[in-house]
């Protein structure tokens, strides 16, 4: 018979160690669950101490013996006695923590054999819904999870924390700008949100049409961008794009870095001229760390899991998905109630996004409520399953561009109506607004901002439009 990796010495040990002194088990406990005792009756008796401790009751071999009296489980071992011979074995308590990592590593080699079991009898099975890339994924998010079952950690002193807050205060004080996390690339947006912060889950949302995926890639563009020139707040970007194809995302950008409508692009619609140009902006980008993931109808555990190994592989900074109610639920906690699945799907991106210690940017589409508005500005309520999208999210944002509508309202020409429609559409005419609806770490408002359609590109105000202190004028 096969023997599984264990300890059993280092099992016996630590118990009669925790026994001989309770206080022992705050050393434990930080570590170790009974599941890790690879003999199940150490793990009952783990158990008992654990709960008689938390009860403020004493844990030694005598109590420990009433809570046992019927139990068959530690009769095999020699009942009462046993644990008095656990106690009386202990030569010193100052191993505990050695035994407990020992008795933990032994938990993850078995851990480790019963996946690599798993996956030979599954990838020898053949399952329509379950294809090898299916598995591999399934697989390494074991793995992950496993690497990720440690119980260190706890309360940090308070020094630490402070120590490690002041390094993000000295960085921020050090650089001119003000950003302390990723730049979004307007100068305005990153005034607001002091950059893109670490471990905030942050929603885009708008209508269609409002120009989400292209705020969500000039983003993306810029912070990569910036990394590639070694500029402050820059950093390698992955960006899923559940509904557009890598190439129609890459075609924005040469668009946007060319000055060339990428549908003229798409369609081979260009001058030699025009050619060499984005021949040039190919050449110059090749090293661009912006990795696309275009698979449609991903799981958010597939995401997790995708992201989790390019950090691993490449670093990743920033995380951009297109769009969030195009993802999935975890196929085994899958519900017809649509809300329910969007409340898992965002718990889930808030945590890759606090595990991974990076933003996570993930656009979202508007309820149809904001079309039967007079004001069409969206608002948090318009949030389509908005619930969970709220309270999930640390900061919420919303695309608005007040041309689309009024473009749709056009009078009749040569009336007075008309001519007062000519004075707005002037106003507003490639004009967009980021309004940010919510903010866990600093102030709500308005960001203004130009918008080119011809070349999807959202860009800041002109200095002509901003007053001596660099801020739009009102």
């Amino acid at each position: 018979m096969r023997v599984l990796p264990h300890n059993i010495e280092a099992e016996q040990s630590l118990l009669g160690a925790i026994m001989f002194n309770n206080d022992c088990y705050e050393i434990a406990s930080d570590i170790l669950l009974p599941i890790h005792f690879a003999t199940p009756v150490h793990g009952r008796i783990y158990e008992a101490i654990s709960k008689l401790i938390s009860q403020g009751f004493i844990a030694d071999p005598i109590t420990l013996k009433t809570y046992f009296e019927k139990q068959e489980e530690l009769k095999n071992v020699g009942g009462g006695e046993y644990l008095v011979h656990l106690v009386n074995s202990v030569i010193s308590t100052s191993g505990v923590r050695d035994y407990a990592n020992a008795i933990y590593d032994m938990y993850l080699r078995r851990q480790l054999i019963h996946i690599g079991e798993d996956m030979s009898k599954n990838a020898q099975e053949f399952e329509l819904n379950t294809g090898a890339q299916k598995q591999m994924e399934l697989a390494e998010a074991k793995l992950y999870e496993l690497s990720m079952s440690s119980r260190t950690g706890g309360f940090i002193p308070f020094f630490d924390v402070s120590a490690q807050t002041m390094t993000i205060v000295e960085k921020a004080f050090n650089n001119s700008s003000g950003i302390i996390g990723i730049t979004s690339g307007f100068i305005d947006l990153d005034k607001y949100l002091g950059g893109l912060n670490r471990s905030d889950l942050i929603i885009l949302a708008g209508r269609p049409s409002m120009g989400k995926t292209a705020l969500a890639t000039n983003i993306a563009f810029s912070a990569a961008a910036a990394y590639a020139k070694k500029v402050d707040g820059g950093g390698k970007v992955a960006f899923f794009s559940l509904e557009m194809s890598s190439e129609q995302l890459v075609t924005r950008i040469f668009s946007q870095e060319c000055g060339i409508p990428s549908e003229k692009i798409r369609r081979g619609e260009i001058r030699e001229e025009d050619y060499a140009k984005v021949y040039k902006v190919h050449q110059k980008l090749a090293d661009l760390p912006l990795f696309i993931d275009d698979t449609p109808s991903l799981s958010i555990s597939s995401v997790r899991t995708r992201a989790r190994r390019l950090k691993r592989q490449q670093g990743v900074d920033l995380i951009v998905i297109d769009y969030l109610q195009l993802l999935q639920g975890n196929d085994e906690k899958r519900s017809e109630n649509r809300v329910q699945e969007i409340s898992e799907v965002t718990r889930l991106l808030k945590a890759m996004a606090k595990e991974l210690d990076v933003p996570v940017i993930a656009l979202s589409q508007l309820s149809r409520a904001v079309e039967s508005r007079d004001d069409k500005r969206p608002q948090l309520s318009d949030l389509r399953e908005s619930g969970s999208i709220e309270q999930d999210a640390d900061v919420v944002m919303f695309v608005y561009r007040e041309e689309y509508y009024e473009a749709r309202r056009e009078p009749t020409p040569g009336t007075e109506k008309y001519v007062e429609w000519q004075e707005r559409m002037s106003k507003i005419y490639n004009r967009a607004e980021i309004i940010l609806a919510k903010q866990r770490h600093g102030p709500i408002g308005t960001v203004r901002l130009q918008f080119d359609g011809r070349y999807t590109k959202f860009s800041n105000l002109l200095e002509s439009e901003r007053d001596s202190s660099g801020y739009p004028k009102e």
